[in-house]
Formats: C-alpha cells, structure tokens, sequence
C-alpha cells in the first residue's frame, strides 16, 4: 500500500537584497546541494540542528512552514 505525501515542511529564510523568500538547502557529504524539506516531522527534527548552525552563521531567522494541501498537476509517465 502506497503512503500517500500529504503535506510537506519546508526550513524557509527571507533573501534581503530582495525580500522574497528561499528554500534553505545545505550540501551533503557527497557535494550535492539538497533542499531542507520533508514530509513528516521526523525529517523536520533531523534537520533542525542544520537550520540551528545555518541561522547562527548568516544571522538571520529560518522558518520552519508546514504545507498540507495536495494538488496532483501532472504524472510524468516512462
């Protein structure tokens, strides 16, 4: 049985220079860059520490926001 996303968290900073918001992403142990989201609070917890260092470092406020509505656009098929 498939467990279906139906909500999803996302560590959020404001971008000064235009005041638009941003997705934080931080780069893995490999080099690549991975987007601070998750779909259970489980996520949200692991990454909590990262957000914690990250918002020290640039010294500014990280949000941490919740969405919960789903709205399937399209099924890209093989």
């Amino acid at each position: 049985m498939t467990k279906y996303i139906d909500q999803m968290y996302a560590f959020v900073v404001v971008d000064p220079e235009d005041d638009t918001e941003g997705i934080t992403a931080f780069v893995d142990g490999g080099g690549m860059a991975m987007p601070m989201v998750g779909a259970d609070m489980d996520r949200v917890d692991s990454l909590r520490p990262i957000a914690e260092g990250m918002a020290k470092n640039i010294g500014r406020s990280i949000s941490v926001l919740r969405f919960s509505q789903r709205t399937e656009i399209e099924v890209i098929k093989p």
